[in-house]
């Protein structure tokens, strides 16, 4: 499962990466605020731990930026700033725990893994735009109440786009995201999303994958209609 750690201590940042790589977690790190809310938006992670006093954009805007679209990855805050205003100030702009500097990494990854597994009791197996049906346990694919058989790779390019409704997702993005390896050429993106035209949106006269002109593709249904990409 996929972490992303906002955070300007590059020290704190390598050990908790280093901590998180050895119980099996696939970590991806930012720098500052701005680079964060990028791969944030970008990505699709089971958890974000995000320090609030951060260069270019501080914890508590992203935060927010997040929750106001939409977004509900579980959110652990760090902050060395163990006030109870700023406690307070974290859990109300959509921060779902707090963990005050300096911890001992053995609680945050307990926290992690709590956050993990509250979410996947709440979360709903099932993505739905429009009368598109994703089971992302069964990794079976319904369309109008139609059964679609999809490649391995197909299912999970479709399941990645489906969770960035109404987002743009680049070809990087796609390539970094589905494919996870340099071997792949140029077109490949390409080619799979034509594969899903074919068995998603073929015999349907609504189209929900959408080419955004020069910038990549997005899964929409028609209650997005309008939304800027």
């Amino acid at each position: 499962m996929d972490i992303l750690l906002i955070e300007d201590d590059i020290v704190i940042a390598e050990l908790i990466k280093t901590g998180l790589a050895k119980a099996h977690f696939t970590v991806d790190v930012a720098h500052d605020g701005e680079k964060g809310l990028q791969l944030a938006q970008a990505g699709s992670y089971s958890v974000i731990i995000l320090d609030l006093m951060l260069p270019r954009q501080d914890g508590w805007s992203i935060c927010q930026s997040l929750r106001a679209q939409r977004d509900t990855t579980p959110i652990l805050m760090l902050t060395a700033r163990d006030t109870v205003e700023d406690r307070v100030r974290g859990l109300e702009t959509g921060a779902d725990d707090y963990l005050p500097k300096p911890f001992d990494f053995r609680e945050l990854l307990a926290r992690v893994r709590a956050l993990m597994r509250r979410d996947k009791v709440h979360r709903s197996r099932l993505i739905q735009v429009g009368d598109l049906e994703i089971d992302t346990t069964s990794r079976s694919v319904r369309r109008g109440g139609q059964d679609i058989a999809l490649t391995p790779r197909e299912y999970t390019l479709l399941e990645f786009l489906a969770a960035n409704e109404g987002r743009v997702v680049t070809r990087e993005m796609i390539m970094d995201r589905v494919w996870r390896d340099d071997d792949s050429y140029s077109n490949t993106v390409d080619v799979y999303i034509t594969f899903l035209r074919r068995k998603i949106d073929a015999a349907h006269d609504v189209k929900l994958i959408q080419t955004i002109h020069r910038m990549g593709y997005m899964l929409r249904s028609p209650a997005t209609e309008g939304h800027a990409p």
